[in-house]
């Protein structure tokens, strides 16, 4: 399983205070030195994590990989087509949301996401649909020609008791497993911590999990680089 660090939280601090720092771009490269596989943003059509800057110079200078959040939006379809970040993950953007609240609905969206998704591959870019761990969404985002699916992890982490946060592992086990014998990649993220990561890491079909506000958070007592090391002891546990 693989570690990928979004960095959206650090640009939203950033924005606060409509100053330069803490500067996302800097904070991604030293999480790459700490040895992180990836880096993940998310370019809303608000512009309230990261901005057009700050993703043009991730992709000048992330040398792990960069995985471009974004919703079927033609002006951000555009900008990633510039970019060509190597993985574009397509997910529901809401407004009036503090964060991305479920999966896309592939199914009563076909013609678009497909459409997207075509026009992602005429620029060189594999496409994740973030998607709840659900067969049937995962059979239609194979037929649309999605390389990857990511699973959303939201359920399982806000799971009030401990049969809930299980039975939700079990869904997202069962989901991987399906979209494994589609020979799709498998990702993984939102809410994910430093507590219900324990439980998490030891599904076998998870390609690579997500994982932000949780270390930026964390950072802020005990620094980044310790930080980010903590959460890779977790990830990459035998």
């Amino acid at each position: 399983m693989k570690f990928a660090l979004n960095v959206d939280h650090v640009a939203y601090l950033r924005n606060m205070r409509g100053d330069a720092q803490p500067d996302p771009v800097t904070f991604a490269l030293l999480a790459e030195q700490y040895g992180v596989d990836g880096i993940v943003v998310h370019l809303r059509e608000d512009r309230r994590h990261v901005n057009e800057r700050d993703v043009r110079l991730l992709r000048e200078m992330v040398n792990t990989k960069l995985d471009l959040e974004m919703a079927a939006n033609e002006e951000i379809i555009k900008i990633a087509c510039e970019v060509q970040p190597e993985l574009a993950t397509l997910v529901p953007e809401k407004r009036l949301e503090l964060t991305t609240e479920g999966g896309l609905n592939v199914l009563d969206n076909i013609k678009k996401i497909k459409d997207t998704i075509k026009r992602l591959h005429d620029s060189n870019i594999e496409v994740s649909l973030f998607v709840e761990p659900d067969i049937d969404q995962i059979d239609a985002s194979k037929e649309i020609g999605a390389d990857y699916i990511e699973i959303h992890t939201g359920v399982y982490a806000n799971a009030e008791t401990e049969d809930l946060r299980f039975d939700e592992l079990e869904r997202i086990d069962i989901a991987s497993i399906h979209a494994k014998k589609l020979e799709m990649g498998v990702n993984a993220g939102h809410g994910l911590n430093y507590q219900n990561i324990k439980e998490f890491v030891s599904l076998e079909n998870i390609d690579e999990i997500s994982i932000g506000q949780a270390v930026i958070a964390r950072s802020v007592f005990v620094g980044m680089e310790k930080a980010i090391k903590e959460m890779m002891g977790y990830v990459y546990q035998e």
